[in-house]
């Protein structure tokens, strides 16, 4: 929708949105603009019904504050959120991209009082929600259908706690953005390899990048990623980005957070082969790891939490050849758990094993947090409106679910019952990678990765198969991925 978003302290605006709560017309903030009774007759008009989204524009003619005003409606004050806000202020983004306007400015103070919201986390959703919205990937435009220009738009505020929050917005939306790119990014350039190199220039803002590949995986017995790679003529890679804070405080120097990403680049479903249209998408198999990779982005350059982070990225391609692994095989990973393989198109729980084990033997976590497109059980049961978590240290699905309330990015508690680890039991092996049984079907991935986790290191496992990308224009998205988990685990981090 925009080119670019920047941040302006004075100036004459072309544009002032007005939030406007139902049934109480304007109120005295916005009063004190409408010097020649413009805004006052827009909002009689039969569209400002003050429903949630909702948009009256007025084109003030004496003392004019602005060429036009758009009269935003944000619902009823009982029951307007900060992630309603962010839905409404989108809607109003998309009549200032239309209008090509340029220079803009938020009068809320009315809405933020009568709804009582925080004012900085209202300003923050501003810039979430105008910073998602101008996310367009057009790297793969042709001839045929070149891009078309956008404009640049500048805030407009002079208060500097709100200019603060708006630059956490704007940074956090970077983070979200850099992730849907990353997921739009079609496998036949988006390999493993090229996750790696993109992960190496996030060290221009202070992060660490390598990988482990080829016999490094060997030595660091990833069975995981080497079998479900194998097939692909793209080598599978581990790759760790590290954030470390600066200064020496306590904290700089405590065990660290661990995020660790399901990044499969393709998911053909290996030799149980996806039929039909199932493979149609399968590049946003990847979408846990970028939702990673965009969280490091804001941790470098917009959080700076004061504990360090590590990212470990689970990158492979499962595809198909006379080296692809088997149903039937039995796996050996790095702890000494056998897995007999019942289906190679639950892939995803395999590499992510392999991450799991590194980093409660490598990282000696705090925590760690796992991201995945891992079932489409989990859309079954949940749909696309929250993503499933498996967390059983309260301390940690506290901070997980703060960090969910903060960033609008909604998850939903399911359980890891004991009865459903039992399911994942092989009369072969330890247990199988997948069992036949449809029941409880997207705790079954939760239960599989539960053998991976050291019982004394706090974990959570994000499902994100329903979240991770919109079929329409919803909110600040459009269709397309949604960067799921990048702004969630940024503030995360932010809380530690």
């Amino acid at each position: 929708m925009f080119d670019a978003i920047s941040l302006k302290k004075s100036g004459q605006p072309q544009a002032i949105v007005v939030g406007v709560v139902k049934g109480t017309g304007l109120g005295a903030a916005a009063r004190k603009l409408d010097a020649d009774g413009s805004m006052a007759a827009a909002a009689k008009r039969a569209e400002a019904t003050g429903d949630l989204g909702t948009v009256a524009a007025a084109y003030p003619g004496k003392n004019k504050p602005a060429e036009r005003v758009l009269l935003l409606g944000l619902g009823d004050a009982k029951d307007l959120t900060i992630d309603g806000l962010r839905t409404a202020v989108a809607a109003a983004g998309r009549q200032l991209s239309a209008a090509k306007v340029t220079s803009v400015v938020f009068e809320l103070d009315d809405a933020i009082a009568a709804a009582k919201l925080d004012d900085a986390d209202a300003f923050t959703a501003v810039g979430e929600s105008l910073g998602l919205l101008s996310w367009r990937c057009e790297t793969f435009r042709g001839t045929a259908n070149p891009s078309q220009a956008k404009p640049k738009l500048a805030i407009i505020e002079a208060k500097a706690a709100r200019t603060k929050a708006l630059q956490l917005g704007l940074g956090l939306a970077e983070g979200a953005n850099f992730a849907r790119t990353l997921s739009q990014t079609p496998p036949n350039v988006a390999t493993p390899a090229w996750m790696f190199a993109e992960a190496k220039k996030l060290t221009k803002h202070g992060l660490k990048v390598t990988a482990l590949k080829g016999d490094a995986l060997k030595r660091e017995k990833m069975e995981g990623l080497i079998n479900v790679g194998k097939a692909s003529e793209n080598e599978p890679h581990l790759i760790r980005i590290e954030y470390t804070p600066a200064g020496g405080s306590a904290k700089s120097k405590a065990k660290p957070i661990v995020l660790v990403g399901k990044t499969m680049t393709y998911d053909s479903g290996g030799l149980s082969i996806k039929v039909g249209g199932g493979m149609v998408g399968m590049k946003r198999d990847k979408d846990g790891g970028c939702g990673v990779m965009g969280a490091m982005l804001a941790i470098a350059k917009t959080i700076k939490p004061k504990v360090p982070v590590v990212a470990l990225l689970c990158s492979a391609e499962n595809s198909i050849s006379d080296e692809a692994y088997r149903p039937d095989d039995v796996l050996t990973f790095r702890n000494g758990v056998t897995v007999e393989v019942t289906n190679t198109d639950a892939e995803g729980r395999l590499v992510l094993a392999d991450g799991l084990c590194y980093a409660c033997d490598k990282e000696k976590p705090a925590a760690i947090v796992d991201v995945a497109t891992l079932t489409g059980g989990v859309v079954v049961a949940l749909g696309s409106t929250f993503a499933g978590l498996w967390c059983d240290d309260d301390k940690l699905r506290d901070k997980v679910q703060a960090a969910s309330d903060a960033s609008g990015e909604r998850v939903w508690r399911l359980p890891l019952h004991k009865e459903y680890k039992d399911m994942m039991k092989s009369p072969i092996a330890d247990i199988i990678n997948s069992n036949p049984n449809r029941k409880a079907h997207p705790i079954q991935g939760a239960a599989f990765l539960s053998y991976f986790v050291d019982e004394t290191i706090p974990w959570c496992h994000l499902d994100i198969a329903g979240t991770h990308a919109v079929e329409g224009d919803e909110g600040p998205y459009i269709k397309g991925p949604t960067g799921f988990s990048a702004r969630l685990l940024a503030r995360l981090a932010q809380s530690w």
